[in-house]
């Protein structure tokens, strides 16, 4: 495969079909419930934009990374919350699904503008002088605008029009936006073969403790405001389960960097198995206190 075809038209392409698939099942209402739930909302919107940025930095720096490429990759990963995946997650996880829509919902409008202040502010922090073109700023909402909330414009108008239609087109897409998402990180990984192994000894680590980290802080600040134990754990998996087919997309088309593509790729592996014990967690929970009803 090569780089063009995968950078150029593969990774956006991809991005939005699975957009496209998010803006199926979103309504008007979805962001009507950031009145009906405004302390959920606000946890989980300080996690995502406010707190995963400083902690991916933090932990850089506690770490000592010396790859700069990979530094940077970390913090767009980190620029980029939520995603369709989270979504998925929390509703096989017996979370609160609704919470979770609202709040990638939400997080998707307001990234639009906070990813190219956070990436230029960190690689004018980790990447030498001369070494690194920064975002236009304009340049680039505009491109995140018509990559991701133009395709979920056009999903939510799908379903309002024509709701069975989309209903059935639900799963198929979600299946499909599982199997691109695969796709990209492989394809990221197989580009980048011959430096993911020695990638992965730099960032593996680090990747698996913002992750962990991130889970914790998203579950424990949504008891600490007295949140429900369902509305926690969604909070939780939307703090922890980033948008990685995004952030593979920036390093690669917008930065044109595939080295820095390498941390969001093995952050999105590593989500993944995470992901599987917070399922296996709350489905046996719910299981055992079924069984205690009995």
């Amino acid at each position: 495969m090569e780089t063009n075809y995968l950078t150029d038209l593969m990774l956006p392409l991809s991005l939005a079909v699975i957009m496209l698939g998010m803006g199926l099942s979103l309504t008007i209402d979805d962001f009507k419930r950031i009145v009906k739930y405004p302390k959920a909302v606000a946890v989980g919107f300080t996690n995502q934009i406010i707190l995963l940025p400083i902690v991916g930095f933090l932990l850089i720096k506690i770490f000592g990374m010396q790859n700069m490429d990979l530094a940077v990759g970390i913090m767009v990963l980190a620029a980029c919350p939520g995603g369709p995946t989270s979504n998925l997650i929390a509703h096989i996880s017996r979370g609160d699904t609704a919470l979770s829509i609202t709040l990638t919902a939400v997080s998707s409008l307001i990234t639009i503008i906070t990813i190219p202040i956070v990436v230029n502010l960190s690689l004018s922090y980790f990447m030498a002088q001369g070494e690194y073109v920064p975002l236009p700023l304009l340049e680039t909402i505009l491109r995140l605008l018509i990559i991701t909330l133009v395709p979920v414009g056009i999903g939510m108008i799908v379903r309002s029009k024509a709701t069975e239609f989309a209903f059935r087109m639900d799963k198929p897409v979600k299946i499909l936006s599982g199997v691109l998402l695969f796709v990209i990180i492989f394809a990221t990984i197989l580009t980048n073969s011959e430096i993911f192994v020695q990638s992965f000894r730099d960032v593996g680590l680090i990747t698996l403790s913002l992750n962990f980290a991130m889970l914790l802080i998203g579950y424990f600040t949504s008891r600490i405001f007295a949140l429900n134990v369902t509305q926690s754990i969604t909070i939780s998996i939307e703090t922890g389960i980033q948008n990685g087919t995004l952030g593979i997309m920036i390093a690669s088309t917008l930065l044109h960097n595939n080295a820095m593509a390498i941390s969001p790729a093995i952050y999105s592996l590593i989500m993944f198995m995470t992901a599987g014990f917070i399922i296996g967690w709350m489905n046996l929970k719910v299981k055992n206190k079924k069984l205690a009803i009995r």
